[in-house]
């Protein structure tokens, strides 16, 4: 509230004082006209009551005595509307004495309104209420005479920047018809009503003003270019601004049809100004119940409305500034293992390549190992990091998890060790899971040696699966859709995790091992696989007790599942003749490698280093019994894209893709045609030999 406000408060109490004065005089000389004016009062005053107990800012009068500390050392509050407690978080503060309410805080409080007291000087001001934790906006003026010993004080709670809506209060019919307690309470209402910062507005059913504060004629002006007074008609008002006049008559004709409730809208003329409000409508009824009109509280909130703009933004740039960090982890940690990984494998292609020139060949085997050993570590990481992207060529067979835990059992238990007891606790008649089987044991295996790592005095290991029904709350949880899932949950009895470790654990390259002892990656490809395969990864953990790790997976509806992974040998290739293959890769390396893998074991091989040069070739006459194509490839055109041109002219060709990446998102564009194989990079030369002679022989 403004000194000028202020100012004007003042003034007014000074009319309402000769008012009262004049009044006094008229009913000692006409009893008749006393009983009608006090009748008059009564409904004057129940109408500012009823504002008064509506009103949205905390409102309390205060009277000083002398106390134990001196001479008007303590405040006592005489009077409180029901917002009061809203906004302070103090109940019942009628007769409550500051010293006794907030002994700690007391002496501040004290200081402050006594100044106001004595001085006469109205005060605006910011501050903490300790004792309930909120901050309050606060303005105080001295309740005259000055002999009254009372200050108002009027505040609300910023804390959330939001008002809480106040219940209405009935109607209070049980005043005194006294005169001069009408008058001090209408004087009272008065001031709240015309010192609040709320823009309060009353009409009757015709749409009528009734009542309405300085501040929010003032506002009204502002922004439509009209002076707004009582007795008004607020729609005509705005006759010549239609699309204006349709907005408010819109609202207000809701709160007279008997609805209450708080919007926020956009209002005023563009060539003037136009802000947003809150406004809180609610119904205004009499004595008896009826309804009689309706009235608005409205508060500005474009200021708040652009902060929250500006926040959301701040929390975008956050989100982006804290994307870009985990890729920069990420990278680290990628170009960390690929260098270690790289250096073997040069170090040991050039110490190969001296040995070689010394004659010392007898040294190459265990050099070439060293270079193999490290390749293969290097696509394990790829492999890791392709599950962890879900990036993955994956292998989906209908799956019996029973099956492939139980076939697991011994090679889990020797890797855990002696000390770890293992128990495996399999579902009977458990639905089958269309999964890679492979990678699931890759992932139990991995899940059951963190198990193990959590548990460095030993302890317990348990493999269990179930079949589940989640209902949508179940679903929910595990952020699933509702339907039937088998799980396959490794429970420990181990150190457990702290929620920050459970929040990151599927990060890639976090770890809380020693350095040298885990990558970061095993939970990161687990996650990734899961997620791959339409399934989700649950962590269940206290500190201390252990940690159980659960896999859920759709059940698969067709059939029941048989776990098979039919073993490919290819150790004894026969030599074939007269059967002829294209070759379609951009990276000659790799071109190179595969046409001598397959030139050694007695093919023709066409080469080609894009796809519409592999195109040219498949339209010729020549022989192709089998295209083997990258599926990312140069040129305007993929390897499906290719493979699906080849087969207009060449329907029954079989076709074998070999990737290092998704663009398996065009492989899984929708399902292989029959014919159609695919081998992920990097491969070794006997796999892809095995691979060739199945696809070209069946």
């Amino acid at each position: 509230m403004s000194s000028s406000e202020i100012d004007a408060l003042r003034q007014r109490l000074q009319q309402l004082e000769s008012e009262n004065a004049r009044l006094q005089a008229l009913f000692a000389a006409d009893a008749g006209r006393r009983a009608r004016a006090e009748t008059a009062l009564a409904e004057s005053e129940e109408r500012y009551r009823t504002l008064f107990n509506s009103i949205d800012e905390g409102f309390c009068i205060i009277e000083f005595f002398d106390g134990p500390h001196g001479p008007l050392s303590d405040y006592v509050h005489v009077e409180a509307n029901p917002a009061y407690a809203l906004h302070a978080g103090i109940p019942n503060v009628v007769g409550q004495k500051v010293r006794e309410m907030v002994p700690d805080e007391a002496g501040g409080w004290v200081e402050l309104y006594g100044a106001v007291l004595r001085t006469g000087e109205p005060i605006r001001f910011e501050r903490e209420l300790v004792a309930t934790g909120r901050y309050l906006e606060l303005a105080a003026f001295r309740v005259e005479p000055a002999t009254r010993r009372q200050v108002a004080v009027l505040f609300q709670d910023i804390t959330a920047r939001k008002r809480a809506e106040a219940a209405l209060q009935e109607i209070n019919d049980t005043l005194e018809a006294r005169v001069v307690a009408a008058l001090a309470e209408r004087k009272l209402l008065a001031d709240i009503v015309e010192g609040t910062n709320a823009f309060v507005q009353v009409v009757d059913m015709q749409f009528r003003l009734i009542a309405i504060n300085g501040a929010s004629a003032r506002e009204f002006e502002r922004i439509f270019g009209i002076l707004p007074k009582v007795g008004d008609d607020l729609v005509e008002l705005l006759k010549d601004m239609p699309e204006h006049q349709a907005t408010v008559k819109a609202v207000w004709a809701r709160a007279l049809g008997g609805e209450e409730f708080t919007e926020v809208a956009e209002f005023g003329d563009a060539s003037r100004d136009r802000r947003y409000y809150e406004m809180r409508f609610s119904v205004l009824r009499n004595g008896e119940g009826a309804q009689i009109g309706a009235y608005q509280f409205v508060y500005d909130v474009t200021e708040r409305l652009q902060e929250q703009t500006r926040l959301h933004e701040a929390e975008e740039a956050l989100r982006q500034s804290q994307k870009m960090e985990a890729v920069g982890q990420l990278t680290g940690g990628i170009a960390h293992d690929f260098n270690n990984l790289l250096t073997g494998i040069m170090g040991s292609l050039e110490m190969l390549q001296t040995r070689v020139r010394q004659g010392r060949f007898s040294e190459i085997d265990r050099y070439v190992a060293a270079a193999q050993g490290a390749s293969k570590r290097a696509a394990g990481l790829t492999h890791r990091l392709l599950a962890f992207s879900r990036r993955q060529t994956l292998d989906p067979k209908p799956t019996d998890v029973n099956r492939l835990v139980m076939g697991m059992e011994e090679l889990v238990r020797r890797t855990v060790g002696p000390q770890i007891t293992l128990e495996v606790v399999t579902a009977g008649g458990l639905w089958p899971a269309l999964i890679d089987p492979s990678q699931l044991e890759s992932a139990l295996l991995n899940l059951c040696i963190n198990a193990r790592d959590a548990m460095p005095e030993g302890g317990r290991i348990t493999i269990e699966t179930a079949n589940k029904w989640l209902d949508d709350r179940a679903a929910r949880e595990r952020d699933l859709p509702p339907g039937q899932y088998i799980s396959l949950c490794v429970t420990d009895n181990g150190t457990g995790m702290t929620p920050d470790v459970i929040e990151h654990a599927f990060d890639p390259f976090f770890t809380t091992k020693p350095i040298g002892q885990g990558t970061g990656l095993g939970l990161s490809m687990v996650y990734g696989f899961v997620r791959q395969s339409g399934g989700q990864v649950r962590i269940y953990s206290e500190l201390g007790q252990g940690t159980t790790m659960c896999l859920y997976f759709p059940r698969h509806y067709v059939g029941e599942a048989e776990a098979t992974d039919a073993a490919r040998n290819s150790a004894a290739m026969p030599v074939h003749t007269g059967q002829t293959i294209l070759v379609v890769d951009d990276e000659p390396t790799v071109r190179m490698l595969v046409m001598e893998v397959l030139d050694e074991r007695g093919y023709a091989v066409i080469e080609a280093k894009d796809g519409p040069s592999g195109l040219a070739a498949l339209q010729s006459s020549a022989r192709i019994d089998l295209l083997i194509t990258d599926v990312g490839l140069p040129g305007g055109m993929n390897g499906r894209q290719l493979a699906d041109a080849a087969r207009t002219t060449r329907p029954g060709l079989k076709v074998l893709f070999i990737t290092g990446y998704a663009e398996n998102a065009i492989l899984s564009s929708g399902q292989l045609a029959p014919g159609m194989q695919v081998l992920t990079k990097p491969f070794d030369v006997e796999a892809l030999a095995g691979r060739v002679t199945e696809m070209v022989e069946s």
